[in-house]
Formats: C-alpha cells, structure tokens, sequence
C-alpha cells in the first residue's frame, strides 16, 4: 500500500521551496522530495544572488510578468522576514558609441515590462558614482539587488514547516505513473516508498525532464529536450571599486561578463556561457584570459594577477545552441491533460527574483 498525501512538491530549490510554502500557507498537505542530502545545493546556491529588476525580458511573457511582480513581493518578504538585502542598484554600459542604440532597447523594453526608477546616465554623470568604469553612457536601474539566497531558502522553508509541510531529504522520484484519482511516485533512498499524491508539483530544477520522463501516463511530446550550460565566477582580490552591480550591453563576440557584489563586499565577475552536456561543475581556469579581456572594456583598472577562481552555476535549458531563449514553461493541467500536475521546465534566471509570484502562478494553476 502507498501512502498517501496531498501535495508532492518535488525539489528543493528555491522555486520549489516557495512553492512549497504558498500550498502549505494555503492550508494543503506539502511533501517536499528532495533528492540531495540538502536543499539548494544546485542552481540555487551557485548562482549571483541578485534581485533582478526585471529589465530584459519579452513583452507579455512570463519571465517579464513573474520577474516585475516576483520582485517587489521579494522585497516586501525579505524586509518582513529579516532576511540579509541590499537595494544596491545596476548600471548597464555601453562601452562605445555602437552599443547605445542596444542600451536604448533596453530602457525601452525595462519600461514596458513596468521596471521603476530607471535614468540614463552620460560620461561624466557615470564618472561621478562609479568613478573606475569606462563608458560612454549608461543606465541606471535602482530596482536591483542583492540578497542571501541560503537565508531566503530558510525562511521560506521555516514558514511552510510552520503551516505543517515536511521536507525529505535524500528522497530522489525514481520512478511514477499517472492514476484515475492521482499520481503515485516511487521514491528511492535510505527507505524507499511510495506515494500516493492528490497533487504533483515538479520543480526538480536540472532534473525536471528527467522526472517527468520517468512518471507514466505525462505524455512525452510535453517535455522538453534537457540542455545544460555552465557559467564562472571569478572573484577580484582587494578592495571594492564598484558601488554597485555592472552589467555591460550583450554582444555577440565576447562573454559579456557583469559585475555583481556579494552582502559581504566581496565583488564577482560572470558568468561567462557555455554549453555542456552533463552537470559537472568543475572549474576551467583556462577560461582567466578572456575574463581579463572581458573585463576591461569597462573596467580598464583590473590589474593582472587580482582574479581568482571562484565557483560554477549550470543552468537548465530547454533550447540547444543557437535557438532562441523561451519563456518559462510552467505546465498545468491544461498542457499535458493530467489532472493536478504542474511541471516547471527552464526555471533559470530570473528564477530566484520570481520565486513568489512563480508559486503564486503554480498555486492558481492547481486551483484552475
């Protein structure tokens, strides 16, 4: 005999743990499935922590909807629940002249996806709060943050346990098949088991395709293909020479390596981009000279020797080299014809900055 519950969420990601949250806030009986030996050990920990304004994004989509609306919420939650930000602000630069028709583009689009407070900045305007950047323009965006990521994992943790959810540890889905009265998963481990769930969230992160491949009865032309890319972060030896998070105008011809700070002052370069095909998160330091080459075209002052290796993120993909980036794909009922199943595919950056309005969404396609 299965057991039985009501809510599986599976992954205990950020996403996935504010999911967890809203059900269980909602009055539901939550079972998080978490299938390392700790929650967030993967795209949520290894990412660049940031609140993101929500600037980039297509008009309409979700990425620009959850993003804006996951953000301000964010913000409100972190100043109730005393977890570590900082409203640190954003800079994107146009280094030369031939990049301003792009930071045009994106004040346009910042304004559309309803991004507050943005302000163009010229030469001398940028010399003046970030005195070690070159540029010729810039845009100021002082929507954008920091946070610690761990202290928003537990508390959006504490605050679904508090409403009687449970996280399981070392519990990976191995296995599940669609019921006429819901979805049993088989869940391996230490004690393996199964469940029996009125409803399924599949919020497994880099995993996700390969958990819903595995469940019998999610029609397969509904999930899509798994691709994986690995970014670096180098961290920069000294003292702090930004204020604030630098981010320079995409290009195609080079890695287009951003600025972040941490809470603790220490200042990150990347992530740069490449595809790989497994989840390894080992360091190529071979990468160090295009960082420097990156680097300064904006930051001419970067000294050689003052980049060290710092850690990897690998985001999870659902397009392969040179298609276009989608959307979220966030699947309720009416996409794969089961009947309490939500799965999330591609939950990459802005991801963390969503998270909220991302569990708000699930949570209203569960009840539709």
């Amino acid at each position: 005999m299965a057991e039985s519950i009501e809510c599986a969420v599976i992954g205990a990601g950020v996403v996935g743990l504010a999911i967890a949250r809203r059900l269980a806030m909602s009055g539901r009986e939550v079972v998080v499935l978490e299938a390392e030996k700790a929650f967030g050990t993967h795209a949520s920990s290894r990412n660049s922590e940031v609140i993101h304004a929500g600037i980039y994004y297509p008009t309409g989509s979700l990425k620009a909807k959850l993003c804006v609306a996951g953000r301000r919420a964010l913000y409100r939650y972190c100043a109730e629940h005393d977890v570590h930000h900082r409203r640190i602000g954003k800079v994107i630069v146009a280094c030369d002249e031939s990049e301003l028709a792009g930071l045009g583009k994106y004040r346009e689009q910042a304004v559309i996806n309803g991004v507050e407070g943005l302000r163009m900045l010229a030469a001398d305007e940028m010399a003046e709060l970030e005195p070690a950047v070159r540029c010729v323009a810039g845009l100021l965006s002082p929507a954008t943050g920091i946070i610690d990521s761990h202290g928003l994992m537990l508390a959006y943790l504490g605050d679904a346990e508090s409403h009687g959810a449970a996280l399981a540890i070392a519990s990976p889905v191995v296995s599940g098949r669609v019921e006429s009265d819901g979805i049993v998963l088989e869940v391996g481990g230490a004690e393996s088991m199964s469940i029996h769930c009125g409803m399924v969230v599949n919020s497994a992160g880099l995993g996700a395709q390969a958990v819903a491949r595995s469940i019998a009865g999610i029609p397969p032309r509904t999930v899509p293909p798994t691709h994986f890319a690995i970014g670096h972060y180098y961290t920069l030896s000294g003292a702090a020479p930004f204020r604030r998070l630098i981010y320079p105008v995409a290009r195609q011809d080079w890695l287009g390596v951003h600025v972040t700070i941490d809470l603790g002052g220490q200042v990150k370069f990347g992530p740069d981009f490449a595809w790989i095909d497994r989840v390894d998160y080992r360091f190529d330091e071979s990468r160090e000279t295009a960082f420097y080459h990156a680097i300064r075209r904006y930051y001419p002052g970067l000294k050689d020797g003052t980049l060290q290796p710092g850690y990897t993120g690998i985001r999870s993909k659902i397009h392969g080299p040179s298609q276009p980036a989608p959307d979220f794909a966030i699947q309720g009922p009416r996409d794969h014809g089961v009947a309490g199943l939500v799965n999330l595919y591609g939950i990459e950056s802005p991801g963390l900055t969503s998270s909220l309005a991302i569990a708000d969404h699930v949570a209203a396609l569960l009840d539709g």
